[in-house]
């Protein structure tokens, strides 16, 4: 059956329609991009870095009040984090779980107090990213003696070729970025961009699916 439980990994339930997805030319669900974000957090662990689901990232973007959102993004300390990595989602209606049919990479870097945005598609989630960016940015404990933290749009973003892999650029770029991160940050503007360009093409994007598809089955099989 489809709904079939096949794993728990960290808070995360993986169920036989998740390997589906995984085997062909799907886009990618919020279940494995959390299990994936998950996965990155065990691989860097870095009290400095935080995955945030994608479920909890969409919620934050479209909360309708800002002030119950302040109890809802407290346990998750950000003022405390060094490196933020978002999803974004094109789904405009709360009530539709597993809505929208695009994802991009929201990335907030504390030292430089910028956020980034990478979109595979270049231009097609920037309003959703900036709706997102407008309410994590009163969360981040930034000083009020300090410039606004800016929203950029990445102009070098590795871009897809089809219309489905999407959420693997997000997985992709994220795992780039926790690498950055926990080898040495570098010290120039560049950020982790250098790193994008030569680590992600089509190619190992493409190779991600397995990838992941392959970490679930081992991961079931030691389970």
């Amino acid at each position: 059956m489809s709904n079939e439980k096949i794993l728990s990994y960290s808070d995360v339930v993986l169920r036989r329609s998740d390997l589906d997805i995984l085997s062909g030319r799907h886009f990618l669900n919020d279940r494995i991009i959390e299990f994936y974000f998950s996965y990155l957090a065990s691989c860097y662990p870095s009290e400095d870095i935080l995955l945030v689901p994608p479920s909890i990232s969409f919620w934050i973007g479209n909360c309708p009040d800002l002030e119950s959102l302040k109890d809802f993004v407290e346990p998750l300390k950000f003022p405390d984090k060094k490196m933020v990595i978002f999803t974004v989602n094109d789904n405009e209606d709360v009530s539709m779980a597993e809505g929208g049919c695009h994802w991009s990479l929201l990335a907030y870097e504390r030292k430089k107090n910028v956020f980034v945005h990478h979109d595979s598609l270049a231009g097609s989630n920037r309003w959703h990213a900036k709706r997102l960016y407008k309410v994590v940015v009163r969360f981040m404990g930034i000083s009020a003696t300090e410039v606004d933290a800016p929203f950029i749009d990445c102009t070098t973003s590795p871009q897809q070729i089809n219309g489905y892999d999407c959420g693997l650029y997000v997985t992709a770029i994220a795992k780039v970025i926790c690498e950055w991160y926990v080898t040495g940050r570098s010290e120039d503007m560049d950020l982790w961009f250098t790193s994008l360009k030569t680590k992600i093409t089509t190619s190992t994007v493409s190779n991600m699916r397995s990838e992941i598809l392959l970490l679930i089955k081992d991961l079931m099989v030691k389970k």
